[in-house]
């Protein structure tokens, strides 16, 4: 008999046909959530703007430094081990005090330390800023895909999460897109590109700031203030959710992180190096490597995008299965060529599946995740899974360094390079092979009303019910919320919180 988990790969007809058609949905949408979706996509862009500077900067950082790739790329795997303290820390707070202004502090911390990076000085003082710019970079995403999606008609989140993702991939252009034009035209080279991407950063959380708090804490926060609660037993109350929701949801924790570890190994293995192993051993110039780049993340862009539209559809897991395979199919279009036009083909259609996948991962983080926890819980997971892998771009290197091939360079003379192609295309089959077992075992709850959970500070989020006023219009003396099925805890004994 075919196990359930493989059989409820495709939502049930209901869940798929339920709301209004998606023209309809958009046409319906504020200006002020309008103004949350993109704020939110602003941050998550900024963030992979300040990131990837490094990756573009490479080999401009080991001429001003004296420093091998190896050494370089520690600074990568400093900045991803301490992703998650910041996603801890401003997961907490936003779900503690709200979503705006925790967003615009976050945004002006990434400033600050990424206008510091283009100041230093020494290798040392490099990877001390880039670890601060760690820990402020941890923040970003469980905030900015908060913000984003909970303002959101259900109908509409498949593809805004897919959009939403991609300003990941948009953030990388326009950082390719910065290293191509201002860098070689400024005195200070690989600094002006770390000062601009300060400067977007900035110009982010000012955005954030001329836009209100979201709907869902302004309603939290009257009823609480009606109910006469203070801040100290909000902050008590909070503490103890947060409490009933790690005993209560544990297994959810280690699956989502077991999901986010494949995720990222996925996207920093076919990312952070890629400009390097196009210009080490497949001997592009610089510029032809950040127009493959380029061309790479227009195919993110449009995978994510996609995939986010059609999970609404066909489901969440069962779409980043199709892409996962993609990725598969299209890893020797990858590595194999030499010529700018086949590779930049490999590096868009890779990207098409990697970031295809990705682009389903905020809405099925978001639904999955105990409802009154969707900032902390889903930007943990996926913080705690970038350090699991943040020695990605240190693997590639070691390995690539220790397995040598030989290609035929433009003079017609064979020379001996680092074969990243192999060990890349190694690591990105393992992964992604581990990525479509992780899917097909995990759960999904495609259409979830996360919106209507209690906030993280009212008794009963930790078991994530829903409000009394939603209780009261929906579903008369129920409790239970909008959960996850195979993490659902029924109290049969109460259908009231129990007192703190």
């Amino acid at each position: 008999m075919t196990p359930r988990f493989i059989r409820n790969l495709v939502p049930r007809r209901e869940k798929r046909t339920e709301g209004r058609p998606l023209l309809d949905v958009l046409a319906t949408l504020t200006w002020v959530q309008w103004g949350h979706f993109w704020s939110g996509w602003l941050a998550w862009t900024c963030d992979a703007i300040d990131f990837f500077s490094v990756s573009l900067s490479v080999n401009r950082l080991q001429t001003q430094f004296g420093r091998s790739t190896h050494d370089i790329t520690t600074a990568i795997t400093l900045t991803l081990l301490f992703r998650s303290a910041g996603a801890v820390i401003f997961g907490i707070i936003s779900d503690r005090y709200g979503r705006k202004w925790p967003l615009i502090i976050n945004l002006l911390m990434i400033a600050v330390l990424e206008l510091g990076s283009g100041f230093v000085e020494t290798f040392r003082a490099f990877l001390g800023v880039r670890s601060l710019f760690g820990i402020a970079m941890g923040g970003i995403w469980g905030l900015a895909a908060s913000t984003a999606l909970e303002n959101l008609p259900v109908e509409v989140r498949g593809l805004a999460s897919g959009i939403l993702q991609q300003g990941y991939a948009v953030g990388y252009l326009l950082a390719a897109v910065i290293n191509l034009t201002l860098v070689p035209e400024t005195a200070a080279t690989w600094r002006s590109l770390f000062w601009t991407a300060s400067g977007i950063s900035a110009f982010a959380a000012f955005i954030r700031f001329l836009l209100p708090e979201s709907d869902v804490f302004l309603r939290a926060k009257a009823a609480e203030r009606a109910r006469g609660g203070s801040t100290s037993k909000k902050t008590r109350i909070f503490l103890h959710e947060t409490w009933v929701m790690l005993k209560s949801h544990w297994l959810l924790c280690i699956y989502a992180v077991l999901l986010m570890t494949g995720f990222n190994f996925l996207s920093h293995g076919s990312q952070d190096l890629y400009p390097t192993y196009l210009t080490n051993a497949k001997l592009f110039t610089d510029h032809d490597a950040t127009i493959a780049t380029i061309i790479g993340n227009c195919g993110a862009i449009a995978g994510g995008a996609i995939a986010g539209w059609l999970s609404q559809y066909i489901g969440r897991r069962l779409t980043i299965i199709i892409f996962v395979l993609l990725i598969g199919a299209f890893i020797p279009l990858w590595i194999l060529p030499s010529s700018f036009s086949a590779l930049a083909a490999g590096a868009f259609c890779i990207q098409f599946g990697v970031q295809g996948a990705w682009g389903v991962i905020p809405i099925q983080l978001a639904e999955i995740s105990p409802p009154a926890f969707r900032a902390t819980f889903p930007g943990v997971a996926y913080q705690v899974g970038n350090m699991v892998s943040s020695a990605s771009a240190q693997i590639e290197a070691t390995g690539a360094s220790n397995l040598h091939t030989t290609i035929i360079d433009k003079d017609g003379k064979p020379k001996v390079v680092p074969d990243y192609a192999t060990v890349q295309g190694i690591l990105i089959g393992v992964v992604a092979a581990f990525v479509l077992i992780i899917t097909i075992i995990g759960p999904e709850n495609i259409g979830s009303h996360f919106e209507k959970s209690k906030a993280a500070f009212e008794e009963g989020a930790g078991r994530g019910h829903i409000t009394e006023e939603e209780r009261d219009a929906s579903h008369p003396g129920s409790s239970a919320g909008s959960r996850p099925t195979s993490v659902q805890i029924i109290d049969e004994k109460r259908s009231t919180p129990e007192p703190v």
